[in-house]
C-alpha cells in the first residue's frame, strides 16, 4: 500500500506561528526531489506542541498541496482514545490516505489496552490505520502477537516500526502476513529492514536529503542492492547526527541550513547545541548536500 521514502515532515514555525508558506514550499520541493509520501503532524512535525486547530490545519494544508500526487499519512495519535478518534476522523474528512497512530504514551496501557485503543479508533472511522510502535518515546512496546490480533481488522494496514529490533519485521510478517505494510522509523536500519521484508521508511533524514533517500529506495526496488547500500553508507553520518540530540532539533537546523525554514522550535524542544550543529554540518558535507 505504502512504500519507498516517506518523509516525516517537519512543521516550519516563524515568530511562534506555523509558517504555511514555507510548508507549502517544502512539500513542493519534496515532490520534485522524488519523495514517495508524506507524514504531517508526527513527532518530527512537533505534534505535541501544536494546538488542535494547528494540527488540523497542517494536515489540511499538506493534503491540499500534495493534491493527490503522493499519499499523505496523517499523524493522528494521542494517549486519549477519544482524542485520537477525533483527530483521525478529521484526517479522514480532510482526505488523508491513512492515519499514523502512535501507541499511547505516558499512561502505559497493557497489551489488551493497546488492542482496545486501536480497535476503538478503527471501529469509529473508515480510514486505513498505520500503527506507530516506538517504545523509546511511548514506553510501551506492542508485541507481534498484539499486532497480529489487530491485523485481523480490515483497516489496520501496517506498522511504522521504531523498535530498533531488526528481527521484528520478520516476526511481524510471519504473524500478520506479507501484505501487512511494514515501514521502518529508523533511518539507520533501512537496508536491513527492507531485506527483512519491509516496504519503506518514514524518514527524518528525508527532510534534508529527499533525493538521496528516494534514490536509495528506488535502487532497492529495482534490485540494485549495491547501489542502495552505497547511498545508505553516504547517509549514515547524517542519520547519526540528526539523532545526536533529541529530534526534531537537529533536523530543523539541517533544513534551515538549506534555507528552507527557520531554525525555530517550540518549548520544551530547543535548538541544537553548537556541538550538534557542527556534527550536522559535517554530515551534510559528507552527503554532498552543502559545500
Amino acid at each position: 500500500m505504502f512504500r519507498g521514502s516517506i518523509v516525516a515532515l517537519i512543521t516550519p514555525f516563524r515568530n511562534g506561528s506555523v509558517d504555511e508558506a514555507s510548508l507549502r514550499e517544502l512539500i513542493e520541493w519534496q515532490i520534485a526531489e522524488g519523495t514517495h509520501g508524506f507524514v504531517p503532524t508526527g513527532t518530527t512535525g512537533e505534534s505535541p506542541t501544536l494546538s488542535h486547530d494547528e494540527h488540523d490545519r497542517v494536515i489540511e494544508l499538506a493534503i491540499e498541496v500534495v493534491d493527490g500526487r503522493r499519499p499523505v499519512i496523517a499523524g493522528t495519535g494521542s494517549n486519549s482514545t477519544d482524542e485520537a478518534i477525533r483527530l483521525t476522523a478529521h484526517a479522514q474528512k480532510a482526505g488523508a490516505d491513512a492515519a499514523l497512530i502512535v501507541t499511547p504514551y505516558y499512561n502505559k496501557p497493557t497489551q489488551e489496552g493497546l488492542y482496545a485503543h486501536y480497535r476503538a479508533i478503527h471501529d469509529a472511522t473508515d480510514i486505513p490505520i498505520i500503527i506507530y510502535n516506538i517504545p523509546g518515546r511511548s514506553v510501551v512496546d506492542m508485541t507481534p502477537a498484539t499486532m497480529d490480533r489487530l491485523a485481523e481488522l480490515p483497516r489496520i494496514a501496517g506498522v511504522k516500526d521504531s523498535s530498533g529490533d531488526i528481527v521484528r519485521p520478520l516476526e511481524t510478517s510471519a504473524r500478520c502476513g506479507e501484505d501487512f505494510c511494514q515501514l521502518t522509523g529508523e533511518d539507520g536500519n533501512v537496508i536491513g529492514f527492507l531485506a527483512h521484508g519491509g516496504a519503506g521508511a518514514i524518514s527524518v533524514t528525508a527532510n534534508v536529503a529527499p533525493r538521496l533517500c528516494s534514490e536509495m529506495h528506488v535502487a532497492w526496488q529495482e534490485g540494485r542492492h549495491g547501489d542502495a547500500l552505497a547511498i545508505q553508507k553516504k547517509l549514515l553520518p547524517l542519520h547519526a547526527a540528526l539523532f545526536s540530540e533529541t529530534s526534531p532539533g537537529p533536523i530543523k537546523y539541517a533544513v534551515s541550513r538549506l534555507g528552507r525554514c527557520a531554525d525555530e522550535l517550540r518549548l520544551p524542544m530547543v535548538n541544537a547545541t553548537a556541538a550538534c550543529r557542527d556534527r550536522v554540518d559535517a554530515a551534510m558535507v559528507h552527503a554532498g548536500l552543502v559545500n
